[in-house]
């Protein structure tokens, strides 16, 4: 295998050398989004249970506290320092947003918190969906430009025969496999990141319920 993919390199031409590149920059790329993705949630999945914590605690300061100490990734604590900051704002500003309602002014802000962090979570996402999407293509173009190549060397070299041809073709389907090679682990990884962010997002709303109630009843 290497030899083959070494005679392949030899024979090709700049733009099958520039398809390697493109999929090696896009392998690349992906393994660190799913390195990084994976760690950071990793982390929120395991500051997850101190939400039990959170609402066991006797006073919101105390809450916000044994949160930030679970919550690395500052998911969970974010959202609840925004409500907190906002139910506090609404009863105690002096500015025009002093006269507005208490509850819709707690509402915007965890909406808006919500909405910060839904991009923030979903971050990287697309683009191993892109490189799943469009990797096999890329080497699937590799391929039929290293067939065309390696068919127009073999017209211009006078008679063919089939072993002449099988070996140059069967090369140039190394970059179909490349192509999957890339592709397979960014689609498995943007299936399994997109479930855990759906579970995070649920438990972000849910929580940002709860933290409504207690906030406007506070």
């Amino acid at each position: 295998m290497p030899s083959a993919l070494a005679h392949y390199w030899g024979q090709a031409d700049e733009v099958s050398h520039l398809l390697a590149w493109l999929l090696l920059a896009m392998s690349l790329l992906s393994w660190t989004l799913i390195l990084a993705k994976a760690w950071a949630f990793r982390r929120i999945r395991l500051a997850a249970p101190a939400l039990s914590a959170f609402w066991a605690a006797p006073t919101l300061p105390d809450a916000l506290a044994l949160l930030q100490a679970a919550d690395q990734e500052n998911i969970y604590t974010a959202l609840a320092h925004a409500g907190a900051h906002a139910a506090d704002s609404a009863q105690h500003s002096a500015t025009l947003s002093a006269g507005a309602d208490p509850g819709a002014v707690l509402t915007r802000a965890l909406r808006q918190e919500l909405n910060r962090l839904t991009v923030r979570l979903e971050n990287g996402l697309t683009m191993l969906a892109s490189i799943g999407a469009t990797a096999p293509f890329v080497g699937l173009l590799g391929t039929v430009w290293g067939i065309y190549h390696a068919l127009s060397a073999i017209s211009a070299s006078g008679a063919v025969q089939l072993d002449q041809l099988a070996g140059p073709v069967g090369e140039a389907l190394i970059m179909t496999a490349f192509g999957l090679i890339v592709a397979i682990p960014a689609v498995l990884a943007y299936n399994a990141f997109n479930r855990i962010n759906r579970i995070t997002l649920a438990e972000l709303d849910a929580f940002a319920h709860d933290l409504h109630a207690h906030l406007r009843r506070a």
